[in-house]
């Protein structure tokens, strides 16, 4: 099947090199096309170019008329918790009224909260729960997104988690990565016997997760007041022993060594960085990790944002995602995610989009087959309403601009 789009007032995120991430200065970089055209075929991208050389024997079972709107790259979410049961909005308001996040924790609530609420909920009724997230943020231009458990925080209820995203991963058009994360907190019944609940991951859960294939990676919340940089180490080499690599949650709530220990066990992605500092930037440099930024939580929880200016500067390359999570970050809009890159962080527009799509691909291994616009990849992009220019996108930061989107080639 083939499916040709005309009258594209500009093709943003071409990449005629096939490039797996950018760094530093070509963060900046973002190639287009004015007046272009692109062909789809078999769910892949066949070829693009200007309207002046569209070949005049060109058909396809499929034309779209951009109608002057630009051609995006879909955004490549790879940081997000949204399997899960119910919201958390009481939460919201203790939070209004100037308890903490840890505060919120202490008391019960935060993940406990959500890890109750799971244990009580039927895997089809989480699996249509996490599918209406699914469709949301996919109308709003996600294409790929990495989906963690953590809400388990039981071997049964981590199974259940991840048995809906691949659930998911089997019927939605997007592209999903699976991360178990069953180190997101103490379980309730283990508090106070915190080393029993790292037995229990590394001996029991780690193994189950990979008796049935059920992830791609593996997750710890490394950070003050909950796991300690011995016990992440612990759990990532448990991990390794059935192939599953490292994404950290790193240095949110304070500076806790989760960005070293993520770059001595090659973990692909370090994320949240909101006390990130030199110390962190300097072990990042000649790493294959990408720190993977989510100002959304920020934002939601009033914390420093990310030093992203920093490690732009210093080379680095950068990821954004949104976190979605029943918490901290319950929203999924990526487009607002690369706002708030801009406004909040002092990234350029091109540096955050391509943070939301190249490097979000390469943060879940997935920047051979997505987050740019290159002949061979997969046909997940987006097209928006005439807009005058790139920076429109992160500048109209809750204007609905974008029109219609296209996931291995067929609109949804």
């Amino acid at each position: 099947m083939k499916l040709l789009i005309t009258n594209i007032s500009k093709l943003v995120g071409v990449d005629r090199e096939r490039r797996e991430r950018v760094c530093g200065a070509e963060m900046n970089r973002l190639d287009t096309i004015a007046d272009a055209w692109l062909l789809a075929e078999d769910g892949r991208i066949a070829a693009f170019g200007r309207m002046e050389e569209l070949p005049a024997e060109l058909r396809a079972d499929t034309e779209v008329d951009a109608k002057g709107g630009m051609v995006f790259p879909s955004f490549c979410d790879s940081h997000t918790h949204i399997v899960y049961a119910g919201s958390r909005e009481q939460e919201f308001v203790d939070k209004i009224n100037g308890l903490s996040y840890e505060e919120i924790a202490r008391r019960g609530g935060g993940i406990l909260n959500s890890a109750d609420r799971l244990h009580d909920t039927t895997e089809d009724e989480l699996y249509r729960q996490a599918m209406e997230r699914v469709r949301e943020v996919i109308r709003m231009g996600t294409g790929a997104i990495e989906i963690k458990s953590g809400y388990g925080l039981s071997t049964a209820d981590e199974l259940k988690m991840l048995r809906v995203v691949r659930r998911i991963r089997e019927t939605a058009p997007v592209e999903v990565r699976a991360t178990f994360l069953g180190a997101h907190a103490v379980a309730r019944q283990y508090i106070g016997r915190q080393s029993e609940y790292v037995d229990l991951v590394c001996r029991e859960m780690i193994p189950a997760v990979a008796a049935e294939a059920l992830a791609d990676f593996v997750d710890v919340f490394c950070d003050k007041g909950f796991f300690t940089v011995d016990e992440t180490a612990r759990i990532l080499e448990a991990g390794a022993k059935y192939g599953l690599r490292p994404k950290i949650h790193a240095d949110e709530l304070a500076a806790s060594g989760g960005t070293r220990v993520g770059v001595e066990h090659n973990a692909l992605s370090v994320d949240h960085l909101e006390r990130a500092g030199e110390a962190e930037i300097e072990i990042l440099r000649n790493s294959d990790t990408m720190p993977t930024l989510l100002p959304g939580a920020a934002f939601f929880l009033g914390m420093p944002f990310p030093p992203a200016r920093a490690m732009i500067d210093a080379g680095l390359g950068v990821a954004l995602a949104s976190d979605y999570n029943p918490g901290s970050t319950p929203s999924g809009n990526m487009k607002f995610v690369v706002s708030l890159g801009c406004i909040r962080m002092k990234m350029a527009p091109a540096e955050a989009v391509n943070a939301a799509t190249l490097n979000g691909a390469y943060a879940m291994g997935i920047s051979d087959m997505l987050g740019s616009i290159a002949v061979g990849k997969v046909a997940n992009f987006f097209i928006t309403k005439p807009i005058p220019s790139v920076e429109f996108l992160p500048y109209a930061y809750t204007s609905p601009i974008i029109d219609r989107v296209f996931l291995r080639g067929k609109e949804y």
